[in-house]
């Protein structure tokens, strides 16, 4: 489980929490409200005393289905989110494969995607920036580009849906 799963399941429990200790409170005043009207009547200030009780539990009922809805709204951006990664992943390992990129020229390509330069490139793939340069300049050529931002960018045209003529006002 990865850290945002985690974090998101420590808020839920946290919220869960919450409104059980809050179901619990409006317990305590629904009991101690029926005691008081057993023992005194109902009046004024025990009428006054149950439509407190009354807003507490309608708030706690609403409470506890505003976190239900939250979390399952959250576990479903979770979804949506590792999927949107999977079809970057997809599409990254298709353009690759079109292109007919080595191994080192897909693996230098893909440091350059993330924004690496070519000093870090080396540094992590253990080569010289020279080596590293040559590659890219091939990976580059074979994607019909001449730099890292227009490699990017590619993907991003592929990625980006346009809006239908008109809903142009709708990215802002």
């Amino acid at each position: 489980m990865d850290t945002r799963a985690r974090k998101l399941e420590r808020k839920a429990t946290g919220l869960t929490i919450l409104v059980a200790l809050q179901a619990l409170a409006c317990g305590f005043f629904v009991v101690d409200l029926a005691g008081d009207v057993i023992a005194e009547g109902i009046g004024t200030h025990l009428v006054i005393e149950g439509f407190a009780a009354a807003a507490l539990l309608v708030a706690v009922v609403l409470g506890a289905v505003q976190v239900r809805g939250l979390i399952a709204s959250a576990r479903r951006d979770e979804i949506a989110v590792a999927a949107g990664q999977g079809a970057l992943a997809d599409l990254i390992s298709l353009r690759f494969e079109e292109w007919q990129l080595t191994a080192a020229e897909a693996d230098v390509a893909l440091f350059a995607l993330k924004g690496c330069d070519i000093a870090e490139i080396a540094a992590l793939r253990g080569s010289a920036a020279g080596t590293v340069r040559a590659q890219l300049t091939r990976a580059y050529a074979k994607a019909g580009v001449t730099s890292q931002s227009e490699l990017i960018a590619l993907f991003l045209e592929d990625l980006i849906a346009v809006p239908p003529r008109g809903n142009a006002a709708s990215l802002a």
